[in-house]
């Protein structure tokens, strides 16, 4: 295959005979006919001059993160002044090349891309305080995995590892524009190739939502969902043109500048599992059709590869260190690149005219419009929305709702137009439900050991069924069995649109063992079981607030299960029947390593004799823990407090109990028994290592002070208990492991061995 060489003699000569042309008319007007005035209508009328030079089409290739090597060659072809005509771009290529099209700066896209990371494209969960405060909760229990469907029977797996709405909520801050639903209007008019993933055909977006068209050309099969334009689910173009020369040769460009990134094959002693043979195939295929663009190269079209070695498409977090890589590769083919060049005047007319201004529109909206669902109700969604009728769109309300409205966990991915109707200006929000939905299943599984042959573990599993009804009805059980055994189920009842107000009626059943001591010596266990049914009334008076209040009726029953232990009968059976109070303050940034945020809880429960308990007596737990980080250092302070109100003492059946890692360190699960607490403790901890996709690898320390009220054995440690702990943490897949060491002023010492939190 012959490389692109000199530009070709057809097209020279056409240039050359159209200047020629242009010469004879100027002549022939300098000889007009006699009595003609000059600038007369024959002058007027005299055929107009062939353009100076030709139209150049810029094609970028995709890569995934290589592809910030387009920002290098990019800086380069204003370096050199070469006028930019006509983009066409695939995957990576398309994000770079849209971006440019809509009139951003290079040095806005090279400092955009710098701050990018693995996790910020690739984890589409988004922040906890965008979420319910509902589904805050589940961050507190060790779940794996990702959440699986169930439909007629049958398990579903979402489409792809992500959605890409953290992929699309970059993709929105880097064009320039909005509202240009031809792509030929842009300043630069531009092509994102796709493939329609049920037909295999190559599909060019030529219209639409611009940041959409981007995002459905970098869905990489299995790990990014498809999108779903026109009614066709989109996935990655570059299975079908990774490097669309003929694209952009058909908008009309003369001369085509390509930049391919290559598709590196993986060598055999990479291909070590499922994964690699996988995208060993992607490459291949994608391989096989830019050698195809290759051989469509003209003489005149100037192709640049850059040199990227090894580094890797998913490596997001170097992405910066690729532009250097494309400066390099574009200075190679800076000889011929010149020819290109026009005069500084004129590009920098050029460019002032393709650089567009950011616009603000400040016409209010006439309609909020919520539309494709089936299940959920539009109205539900429309008023959780800050963006309000009447006003006109602030863009950073409006991304933190679409945020929020994705952090319900119902939708696929969360999209937005601005549109214009006669008379009026319609905001419409297309949030698809998931396709694998409404019903849910989550499995997980905590494990732990103090090393010194107690060891546990517990398995979990989750089923949801969600929109029962039209105010957003839920119904929910969960499921543990192990060292601690539990049935939870809720039926979860919004009783209006806004979802503020709610019941909630539930079945608990609860078996669970309790440790008895004696100073630190084990002395017997109790087996605990628990039956009672709830019904609570609630509010979501906050985003990150809940408050309850309600009634419960049950039984609790004592048995001995190992230990010289005497329990009367009398004492081994309890009727409950009490009032309950929560109220729940969540804005922690993440529930396995808090490094930013607070986060408070209030628990009542008062037993009451008129509600067929036994005994009468009021308990009270509140829970405070807050943090705070500086680069990799956080501290976090945490404090707790229990015991009862009035006074009447808590029951055999109610009392607190204590210790364990971060629970008085040095003292083992369970060893402190009374009829109150008060504790705190400081925790510092260290981030050693930043994970991509996880939350890193940290080293920590903390200090802690509480006091048992009224501990139930006089060999208990009593007074002020000082302990602390030195533990090594890492999140990993299946959640963090904690290896830890915790000591008391009294000597008492223990180690920790968790995976999930403890």
């Amino acid at each position: 295959m012959s490389r692109p060489g000199a530009v070709r003699l057809g097209f020279a000569a056409r240039l050359a005979f159209g200047l020629l042309l242009c010469a004879l008319q100027a002549g022939a007007g300098a000889q007009a006919p006699a009595g003609a005035a000059p600038g007369g209508p024959q002058a007027s009328e005299a055929v107009a001059p062939v353009a100076a030079r030709p139209k150049i089409g810029l094609v970028l290739s995709g890569g995934g993160a290589r592809g910030a090597a387009h920002v290098g060659v990019l800086k380069v072809l204003e370096e050199l002044r070469i006028p930019i005509d006509y983009i066409a771009g695939t995957s990576m290529g398309s994000i770079v090349g849209g971006a440019y099209a809509s009139g951003t700066p290079v040095a806005e896209m090279e400092a955009v891309l710098g701050k990018l990371s693995t996790a910020a494209l690739m984890v589409d969960r988004p922040d906890r305080i965008d979420q319910p405060i509902r589904r805050r909760r589940d961050d507190f229990a060790p779940y794996i995995g990702p959440e699986l469907g169930v439909r007629g029977g049958s398990l579903r797996l979402p489409r792809g590892a992500v959605s890409g709405v953290a992929l699309e909520a970059v993709l929105r801050g880097l064009v320039r524009v909005r509202g240009i639903e031809q792509f030929d209007r842009l300043p630069i008019p531009f092509r994102a190739i796709a493939t329609d993933i049920e037909s295999g055909e190559r599909v060019v977006l030529s219209s639409g939502e611009l940041s959409g068209a981007m995002r459905a050309s970098m869905a990489v099969p299995g790990l990014v969902a498809p999108a779903e334009i026109g009614g066709r689910l989109l996935i990655d173009g570059g299975l079908t043109r990774n490097l669309p020369v003929d694209v952009v040769r058909a908008m009309g460009a003369d001369i085509v500048i390509a930049v391919n990134l290559g598709t590196p094959l993986l060598r055999r002693d990479q291909l070590d599992g499922l994964l690699s043979v996988s995208v060993q195939m992607l490459n291949i295929l994608t391989e096989q059709n830019v050698r195809a663009s290759l051989a469509e190269l003209r003489p005149q079209d100037i192709l640049i590869e850059p040199a990227l070695g090894d580094y890797s498409a998913g490596d997001f977090d170097n992405m910066e260190k690729t532009v250097p890589i494309g400066v390099a590769a574009a200075r190679l083919a800076a000889a011929r690149l010149q020819a290109l060049a026009v005069s500084p005047q004129a590009y920098a007319a050029l460019r002032r005219a393709q650089s567009a201004p950011v616009l603000v529109d400040r016409r209010p909206i006439d309609e909020i419009r919520v539309e494709g669902l089936s299940r959920v109700n539009p109205v539900v969604v429309a008023n959780a929305l800050d963006t309000k009728v009447g006003h006109p769109v602030d863009q950073a309300v409006l991304d933190a709702d679409l945020r929020r409205v994705f952090g319900r966990g119902e939708f696929e991915h969360v999209r937005y137009n601005l549109l214009d109707e006669p008379g009026r200006r319609v905001l419409s929000i297309r949030a698809p439900e998931k396709s694998w939905g409404p019903q849910y299943l989550r499995f997980g599984l905590g494990l732990s050991s103090d090393l010194q042959g107690e060891s546990y573990f517990n398995l979990l599993g989750s089923y949801r069924r969600e929109w029962i009804n039209a105010l957003g009805a839920e119904w929910r059980t969960d499921v543990q069995l192990g060292h601690d055994n539990r049935i939870v189920s809720e039926f979860y009842q919004p009783l209006t649109v806004e979802q503020w107000l709610f019941v909630a009626p539930r079945v608990e059943v609860i078996r669970r063992p309790l440790p008895l001591f004696r100073g630190d010596i084990r002395v017997g266990r109790l087996d605990e079981s628990v039956e009672r049914v709830a019904l609570d009334v609630g509010s979501q008076f906050s985003r990150h607030a809940e408050t309850r209040i309600g009634v419960l009726a049950g039984q609790k029953r004592l048995a001995v299960d190992t230990g010289a232990i005497l329990l009367p009968p009398s004492l081994s059976t309890f009727n409950e029947g009490a009032f309950t109070g929560r109220i729940l303050v969540d804005r922690l940034d993440s529930a396995r390593f808090t490094r930013s945020g607070y986060s408070a809880a209030l628990n009542l429960f008062g037993s009451r004799t008129a509600l067929g308990a036994d005994a009468g007596y009021t308990r009270f737990d509140v829970d405070l823990l807050g943090a705070a980080s500086d680069g990799a250092h956080t501290f976090q302070l945490g404090l707790r407090s229990s015991g009862a109100v009035g006074g009447a003492p808590l029951p055999l059946n109610d009392l607190v109990q204590w210790g364990g890692f971060q629970q008085q360190s040095g003292y083992r699960a369970g060893q402190l028994l009374g009829q109150g607490l008060d504790y705190g403790r400081v925790t510092y901890l260290n981030q050693l290592i930043k994970r991509g996709l996880l939350e890193g690898a940290y080293v920590g320390a903390s200090l802690e002070a509480g006091k048992i009220r009224s501990p139930v054995f006089v060999e208990s440690p009593a007074g002020l208990l000082v302990s602390g702990s030195l533990f090594v943490a890492m999140d990993t897949v299946l959640g963090p492991v904690y290896l830890a060491w915790g000591r008391a002023r009294d000597g008492n010492s223990s180690f920790y061995l968790y995976l999930g939190r403890p």
